[in-house]
């Protein structure tokens, strides 16, 4: 990304405090300061290629802020932008953020033995990253049959910083509830995936039934989430990448999301 240049030139004027014990050092300073053009002005590239990764970093924003409306495949001129944001060390960042501030928020909630914590599977405890890889970062249309396939294999990798939360948030007493959108079918490979990676001891993992699935994601997510309820648990914690993990109605008292620009489910 920094080979293609700046995406836009920013000029950062400071006076230091220390200019405070040289008199003579800030008046000069503030002399030049007052010879620079008046207003300031932040240039965007010209470069097309600058210009693309301009929009798609806005793009990719959109989405995980859940402005854009519903997309079923990446823009064409943004695939490079997402694998270099998805290989790079921007993805791990943001994914390590979001861990650090929902343990935070863990560690500060009051004991209860009916506190719960729901997460999703895909893209929030397990990563999918190598089958999209070879999908174009979601740059082609989702293929149902073919992602079965590399589910069944069984070899999707954890996410580490949100093992490390996953393991945080059980050692701190809360109920963990898995919940995703996988099939029934998929049970006996997911959870063997799952224990293969370090996920153990959850206390329900829920996958769509048959006849969960001409439901959208919001709405089956939404009702299972009632159904803990109902039980008397009290869900103070929901992490996942998608926003039909998180919204919907019986919501978490807070809900993290994951950075996911590969693909929108509803």
């Amino acid at each position: 990304m920094a080979r293609r240049g700046a995406l836009f030139a920013l000029v950062l004027l400071a006076v230091a405090g220390a200019a405070a014990a040289e008199p003579e050092r800030a008046s000069e300073e503030a002399s030049q300061l007052q010879v620079l053009p008046r207003p300031l002005v932040i240039e965007l590239p010209t470069e097309e290629d600058a210009a693309a990764e301009l929009r798609c970093a806005s793009w990719r924003m959109a989405g995980e802020a859940n402005n854009l409306a519903p997309w079923t495949a990446l823009p064409d001129e943004c695939a490079p932008h997402v694998r270099r944001y998805l290989a790079g060390p921007a993805y791990r960042s943001d994914l390590d953020l979001v861990a650090r501030e929902a343990s935070a928020y863990a560690r500060a909630a009051a004991a209860d033995a009916y506190n719960a914590w729901v997460f999703d599977v895909d893209e929030t405890l397990l990563s999918n990253l190598p089958y999209y890889a070879q999908h174009g970062y979601g740059l082609e249309l989702f293929d149902h049959l073919e992602f079965d396939r590399w589910v069944e294999r069984g070899e999707a990798p954890a996410i580490p910083s949100s093992l490390t939360l996953y393991n945080e948030v059980r050692d701190l007493g809360f109920k963990t509830f898995l919940l995703t959108g996988r099939s029934e079918g998929h049970e006996g490979v997911t959870v063997d995936n799952l224990r293969k990676e370090g996920f153990h001891d959850w206390d329900k993992l829920i996958l769509r039934a048959p006849a969960d699935r001409k439901k959208t994601a919001t709405d089956y997510k939404s009702e299972k989430r009632k159904e803990m309820e109902a039980e008397g648990y009290k869900i103070l914690g929901n992490s996942g990448d998608q926003w039909s993990d998180l919204l919907g109605y019986s919501m978490s008292a807070r809900s993290f999301k994951l950075p996911n620009p590969m693909y929108y489910i509803p």
